[in-house]
């Protein structure tokens, strides 16, 4: 008996219970954590928001499901807690988790995809997507592109190609990540004899998505573009990127990444092999890997090869490497010393990404202190006279603060995130303070 041959009873009940404990405990571990960075480019701009902002984009990514979900949030909860944004970002980490246990699980089977959907589960590497609620966008986008590789994989016909380009335009909606499981959908249709026809059924999505790029999307190009000698390390970049996220699911990275992106090319390409073919979807799914490295790094290669193993990045990248691997370890027995032999490096390989994850946790939790710090420091010089109202509170933790009446305006209409918090790292505090404050100013306060 080969891994795709066994059938575990409740393998989905599993997989969804165990996606719930996950959400629970790592919003557990973030309960102390407040809007950071990016989000703070939304609450500023929010009150001004109109029916073409949904369509600007954010970091170059059309974020429009993004901006809405966030705009439903403002309207209800405010800024008072941090815990529903993160509830948000955690139910779609968990349903991309159980879409890609239903993807492996109809290629490999139950025991394969149980697998799969553990080490997605906890990636530590991932952590950027895990521990902060801007991560919806890119977590977004993932469920849809995997729900959209499920509707693919399902009997042929109109239905479910609808529901397959329905869910690419949400993928599209949330961020540009979808640009790569578009990828991977195109090359599988237009390889698979019989399914190139199927292919129309996405042009109207090409269409949106080039129309949006021409109308709104290169407004967000970067203002520093690589130089030709950048894009001379784009190889190095890519090769980077995909060792960060192949080792990432085993919890290693750096050079021992390189390592596990040796190891995984040579499963996929034995499993290949073994079976005498590559069929559609390895193609597309190949294809989707790599082409989002390549194309992430035309645009960020300037920040060096390494910037391509960022967390954000790891959960992307570790998806198509799961799938890839899928395939390969369909093939691996399950009998004799192979199964605990198995299951042994399964709970490794996560238990090792989940320490990574929570270590990340621990030092994010100690970066939200001091941008807790920073938030309370605002407002406990409102309304001081030594106020400098162009003063930057500080550019390393909020660059994006550089004007306190825009802050005040927010809490005003969506509340203080920090109001009922003490203050935990006064050093920081105090210099955030005399940020805010005229040099030579006396303050009354």
């Amino acid at each position: 008996m080969n891994a795709s041959e066994v059938r575990i009873p409740h393998a989905r009940v599993i997989v969804a219970i165990a996606a719930l404990l996950a959400s629970v405990a790592i919003l557990w571990l973030t309960r102390t954590f407040t809007f950071y960075f990016d989000e703070w480019t939304l609450i500023l701009s929010a009150p001004d928001w109109s029916w073409a902002t949904y369509l600007q984009p954010l970091n170059e990514h059309p974020v429009m499901l993004t901006r809405a979900i966030y705009a439903a949030l403002f309207a209800t909860v405010g800024l008072h807690s941090y815990l529903p944004y993160m509830a948000v970002l955690l139910a779609l980490h968990a349903a991309s988790v159980v879409l890609l246990f239903e993807v492996v699980r109809r290629r490999a089977g139950d025991l394969v995809a149980l697998g799969a959907a553990a080490l997605l589960l906890v990636l530590g590497a991932g952590w950027e997507n895990l521990l902060w609620a801007i991560g919806i966008q890119f977590v977004g986008s993932v469920a849809c592109g995997l729900g959209m590789l499920l509707a693919l994989e399902g009997q042929p016909g109109r239905r479910n190609l609808l529901i397959a380009a329905a869910l690419l335009t949400a993928s599209f909606m949330f961020s540009g990540v979808f640009l790569f499981f578009g990828v991977a959908a195109a090359v599988q249709l237009a390889t698979t004899s019989g399914r190139r026809h199927d292919l129309v059924w996405f042009a109207p999505v090409a269409v949106a998505a080039g129309t949006w790029f021409l109308a709104f999307g290169h407004n967000g190009a970067p203002t520093n573009p690589p130089s030709l000698g950048d894009i001379a390390a784009l190889p190095l970049y890519v090769v980077w990127g995909l060792g960060a996220s192949a080792g990432g699911l085993i919890g290693v990275g750096g050079f021992a990444g390189l390592a596990v992106l040796g190891l995984a090319g040579l499963a996929v390409a034995f499993g290949w092999w073994r079976v005498g073919k590559v069929d559609g979807f390895g193609l597309g799914i190949a294809a989707g890997l790599v082409s989002f490295y390549a194309v992430i790094g035309v645009i960020r290669v300037q920040l060096g090869y390494q910037q391509s193993g960022a967390g954000r990045y790891n959960y992307v990248g570790a998806v198509f490497w799961l799938l890839l691997l899928a395939d390969a370890a369909r093939g691996l027995p399950w009998r004799g010393t192979w199964r605990p032999a198995l299951v042994a490096c399964l709970f490794l390989a996560c238990f090792s990404s989940g320490a990574l994850l929570f270590a990340y946790a621990a030092a994010k939790t100690v970066q939200m202190e001091r941008q807790v710090a920073d938030l309370q420091a605002l407002s406990a010089v409102r309304g001081d006279p030594c106020l400098d109202p162009n003063a930057a509170v500080d550019l390393l933790v909020m660059p994006q603060m550089t004007s306190p009446a825009l802050y005040y305006r927010a809490v005003d209409r969506y509340g203080d995130p920090t109001s009922s918090l003490p203050v935990v790292d006064r050093s920081d505090f105090d210099q955030a303070r005399a940020n805010l404050l005229t040099a030579g100013c006396k303050s009354n306060q």
